[in-house]
């Protein structure tokens, strides 16, 4: 309790120092040694007259931020009802080389807590995925990120080491949809009860080599232990005893620019292996049903799966993607997942800045585990995003899900959203 109280100071002293100074005009985080222009500001209480860009340019970076999901089910569920789910974040990036001389070095301290209500229980909805991503993981206050990184030959290789999260290096996706089907590394989607997603963090170590002309490929080994999860000891960088493995992902990325206009492409291919013990999902010792017998699981040395990646710019104003994970039938619940989508920036001329995204996707039900013909939930959602002012978004959606919980015995989902985010 005590850690709890002391971390959520930590968060509100750093906001303060900044809101001490609030003007007008922001600097990008993690930006080029060139002072940019005040028009690539990202920062909602601005640049603190000043303050912010020289403890940047002293190599101290402060990063604040705020994302609130507001979700309504208009049908579906037991009943319709509302829920509020949100996330507080505060970190700092320490640039080790103007700081203490350390070439090409730098360390990540993040906290994180979540406050609020999850719809997709409230109302019985019966999902697979959450129609709120920010919920879960413990409504608490968490060390998400304390690690080291050190580049190497001119950053051909780069290395880090420390408490990291799974998603932000191996199938990194972006959280703009509120529906979690389209929302961060997909690993984490797939069998979050093993690869686990911010704001959870593991031990953990990275390394990285950068291909020329190419992209990069990369490994890692993270620590599996599921205490990781628990709501005791998560502010200090503690070690927990008792882990049941190593989980060991690998990912190869390729990086092209397509036509005249150089427009950017993300392709990553990766896989993991998880080392540990795990139970089979549908058989017991003796190779019968466990529904029937309610015998011991009969065990598995070691977990795996694969994913691909893929995100392209096709115009100044128009991205595509399409995420596919599978992961093996024998210890997982659901075994694959597939979505796929656009955001489309500019739709009005007078709003340039603002953008909308239309994506679909299934989660898979293992059929080890259904006796459904059709095991798989659907989901869409459309979005809109408002951008009042540097800083702030406003983006109401809309989500429907067929089949929750991959069967035809749930009603079809529809809810409304709004998500809010703020960096500070």
């Amino acid at each position: 309790m005590q850690r709890a109280v002391l971390a959520r100071a930590a968060i509100v002293l750093i906001a303060l120092i900044g809101a001490g100074s609030v003007h007008a005009g922001d600097v990008v985080a993690h930006a080029p040694d060139s002072t940019p222009a005040v028009t690539e500001v990202p920062w909602l209480f601005g640049d603190w007259g000043g303050a912010r860009t020289r403890l940047r340019d002293r190599g101290i970076d402060f990063q604040f931020g705020y994302t609130g999901e507001f979700a309504y089910n208009a049908t579906g569920g037991v009943e319709s009802k509302s829920a509020y789910a949100d996330q507080y974040t505060g970190g700092v990036t320490l640039d080790l080389d103007r700081l203490l001389g350390i070439h090409d070095a730098q360390f990540q301290v993040t906290l994180t807590q979540r406050t609020g209500n999850n719809l997709s229980a409230a109302a019985q909805l019966g999902t697979l995925q959450q129609v709120q991503e920010v919920y879960g993981r413990g409504q608490t206050i968490r060390l998400t990120q304390f690690w080291y990184d050190q580049k190497f030959a001119d950053g051909l290789i780069d290395w880090k080491i420390g408490r990291v999260t799974f998603g932000e290096d191996f199938a990194s996706f972006s959280c703009d949809f509120q529906n979690l089907t389209f929302c961060g590394s997909d690993p984490g989607n797939l069998v979050g009860n093993y690869i686990y997603n911010w704001p959870i963090s593991q031990w953990a170590t990275r390394v990285k080599v950068n291909l020329n002309d190419f992209g990069y490929f990369q490994t890692g080994v993270y620590d599996a232990n599921p205490k990781y999860l628990s709501l005791q000891d998560q502010v200090l960088p503690v070690f927990f005893s008792d882990s049941t493995g190593a989980i060991i992902p690998v990912e190869l990325g390729w990086l092209p620019t397509i036509g005249s206009s150089k427009l950017p492409g993300s392709y990553k291919f990766g896989a993991w292996y998880d080392t540990s013990t795990a139970d089979d999902v549908g058989e017991d010792i003796n190779g019968d049903p466990i529904a029937l017998t309610g015998l011991p699981a009969r065990q598995h040395h070691g977990r795996y799966g694969g994913y691909i990646n893929f995100q392209q710019q096709v115009t100044d104003n128009l991205s595509l993607f399409l995420n596919v994970v599978m992961a093996d039938k024998q210890t997982s619940t659901t075994d694959r997942q597939i979505a796929g989508g656009l955001v489309y920036t500019g739709l009005f001329e007078s709003r340039p800045k603002d953008d909308i995204g239309f994506a679909a996707g299934t989660t898979h039900l293992n059929s080890r585990v259904s006796d459904s013909d059709d095991s798989s939930e659907y989901a869409f959602e459309l979005y809109y995003t408002y951008r009042p002012r540097t800083g702030l978004l406003f983006r109401p959606n809309l989500q429907y899900v067929v089949h929750p919980g991959g069967t035809s015995q749930n009603d079809d989902v529809f809810a409304l959203g709004l998500k809010t985010s703020a960096n500070f």
